[in-house]
């Protein structure tokens, strides 16, 4: 059963324990963008992409089938806004839980199926973004042991060390969710390579993810219970993504977009009035461990830039 980076973390073990459930351009002959000069494209643009594209639970959801979770505030919908993009030219076929495999086949949902999103494209499109990887290294899972584990290492009182979940994953030389990573690679270069081929004169974009834990590798409290070691290991495997992403972005002629620089400071265990993203408990309609409306403003504003419609 697919773990996916989408929606709630649930309450259990008695004393509270909050359990995570979290469910990225290809210079073509097209019309132009991203900071050499020349006007951004104007459509035809297609968004692809999982979760943190999609905006799960943040209004209004709109989109087929409703169990993909889009947001008509996510950041292809304000890209799209900003652009001047008519409805007619914009297909934001993202959905919550898609992995790497999901643009290319259908995708079953809670609440109906997606099909691949790779059919929104054409040798029309001008403009694709793509925003994927995160399901594929099975985030949700370290998240999930690495809160449990932070739990179960504060009622210890820290005494098996303040990194229980990274040596559950890291074991002398071998790195799990490096391996993980190294494996996305591979899939990712052979989606990319698909993108050029069905969207040619398209300007494609890998949009990067914004930063979950603090810089500080400190304590998050009650709004991530990790262990404080735990939380640099998670916010290096999530730069070891980013990198990945930015590096095979790079090898296939596409623009890597960084969303993680911009939210440095807006993570999840920052103030409620100024996160990008929300704790094990939202605040904000958005779900756990997931971009919330400001976030995913943000993000946009991270992809116009690349365009070069924004300073």
């Amino acid at each position: 059963m697919r773990t996916s980076l989408r929606a709630g973390l649930a309450g259990a073990l008695a004393c509270g324990v909050l359990v995570t459930a979290m469910t990225l351009g290809r210079d073509g002959d097209g019309d132009g963008g991203g900071g050499d000069g020349s006007a951004p494209p104007t459509g035809p643009y297609v968004a692809l992409g999982d979760s943190y594209t999609a905006g799960p639970r943040i209004p209004d959801q709109s989109g087929v089938p409703a169990g993909c979770e889009r947001s008509g505030r996510n950041y292809p919908a304000v890209v799209a806004a900003e652009l001047k993009i008519k409805a007619s030219d914009f297909r934001d076929v993202s959905c919550t839980g898609a992995t790497i495999a999901d643009l290319s086949a259908p995708q079953s949902t809670d609440d109906g199926t997606n099909p691949a999103q790779f059919d929104a494209l054409s040798e029309a499109t001008r403009l694709v973004t793509v925003g994927i990887g995160g399901n594929d290294i099975g985030f949700a899972s370290v998240i999930r042991r690495c809160v449990t584990s932070g739990v179960l290492y504060a009622v210890a009182g820290g005494r098996d060390g303040d990194a229980p979940c990274k040596e559950r994953y890291v074991s002398d030389d071998v790195d799990e969710v490096r391996q993980r990573i190294e494996a996305a690679d591979g899939r990712l270069a052979r989606a990319l390579d698909e993108v050029g081929r069905r969207a040619p004169k398209a300007r494609v974009y890998v949009v990067g993810y914004p930063a979950i834990l603090p810089s500080d590798g400190g304590d998050c409290g009650r709004e991530l219970s990790l262990a404080p070691g735990d939380v640099s290991f998670v916010r290096a495997k999530e730069r070891e993504l980013n990198t990945m992403l930015r590096q095979r972005a790079e090898a296939a002629g596409a623009r890597y977009v960084d969303t993680y620089g911009p939210s440095e400071g807006h993570d999840a265990c920052s103030a409620e009035d100024t996160r990008w993203i929300e704790p094990l408990l939202p605040r904000s309609p958005a779900a756990s461990v997931h971009p919330n409306e400001r976030g995913e403003r943000g993000m946009a504003d991270a992809v116009l830039h690349a365009l070069g419609a924004r300073p």
